[in-house]
């Protein structure tokens, strides 16, 4: 994706695909090197790629983590994501919803913020 003609809407769909394929590097080319993600309001979460890649790396390593995109709205540079991400807790396997607010500058995401909502186990077999 040529950054320059990115739309936000593109550049935050390109980081939701590669988080998906659990595709470290592509994920990484949607941010910015100086980007920050955070749990709203403002609990920092990684900053810089090194740090984007270690928290990834991590995260990719469950086989059920996915996204699924529920609803998406755009205003300027800005894309805010309902999702609901399906993920192995510490608990058990389960789903999470979640709310990901996505500043995008010069074609990649600068700044990110993250509002997660209630946790669902899977019923026990």
């Amino acid at each position: 994706m040529n950054p320059a003609s990115a739309d936000p809407a593109a550049v935050v769909q390109a980081q939701l695909d590669a988080y998906n394929a659990h595709d470290v590097e592509a994920l990484l080319a949607a941010y910015a090197e100086d980007a920050q993600q955070f749990e709203h309001p403002a609990r920092l979460l990684a900053t810089g790629s090194d740090q984007l890649r270690a928290r990834y790396t991590a995260r990719f390593q469950d086989p059920r983590l996915r996204a699924v995109l529920v609803k998406r709205m755009v205003a300027g540079s800005v894309v805010v994501d309902q999702e609901e991400m399906t993920c192995t807790f510490p608990e058990g396997p389960g789903r999470l919803g979640l709310i990901a607010i996505y500043e995008v500058r010069e074609g990649r995401i600068a700044q990110a913020w993250f509002i997660f909502g209630t946790k669902t186990l899977e019923p026990k077999s």
